[in-house]
């Protein structure tokens, strides 16, 4: 994921809380009362879902970002402005992989500067087969990707 630096300066090590909201501003009419007509009839399965969202879900799925934020805030800190604009422009030219398609996809470089070179996901070596198997036509796979 590529992100600038929070625009709060300052270093989180876990995510932020989430707010809870559960209003009915948005489907609001003049009066207050949800407008049936314009946005449909009114789900209370939908409201009470919506505001039962785990905290704890929410602060795994924004972990690597508030990490990556740190280390950019960090880096700004000690180094100053360059520093950071510097890794998100290297990350942001890596990133661009242009490969075909039929062939398996791995960013190597991006990975380094991510810092997850050293890490294994279950991705890395729990593929299924037909990812290891060589395609037998590339010419037909090219022509899907670039819809001729």
């Amino acid at each position: 994921m590529l992100t600038a630096p929070q625009k709060d300066p300052t270093p989180r090590l876990a995510p932020a809380p989430t707010p809870k909201t559960a209003s009915l501003a948005d489907t609001a009419n003049s009066f207050g009362l949800h407008d049936t007509l314009q946005y449909g009839p009114r789900s209370f399965a939908a409201e009470v879902t919506a505001t039962r969202t785990s905290g704890l879900k929410d602060r795994l799925d924004n972990w690597d970002a508030t990490q990556d934020n740190l280390r950019l805030v960090m880096e700004r800190n000690v180094y100053g402005m360059h520093m950071p604009m510097r890794r998100l422009m290297e990350r942001k030219l890596v990133s661009h992989n242009p490969h075909m398609p039929a062939l398996r996809q791995s960013n190597v470089h991006l990975d380094v500067l991510m810092g997850r070179d050293e890490t294994l996901q279950p991705a890395d070596f729990m593929m299924p087969a037909s990812e290891f198997t060589q395609p037998m036509d590339i010419h037909s796979d090219m022509e899907k990707k670039l819809r001729m």
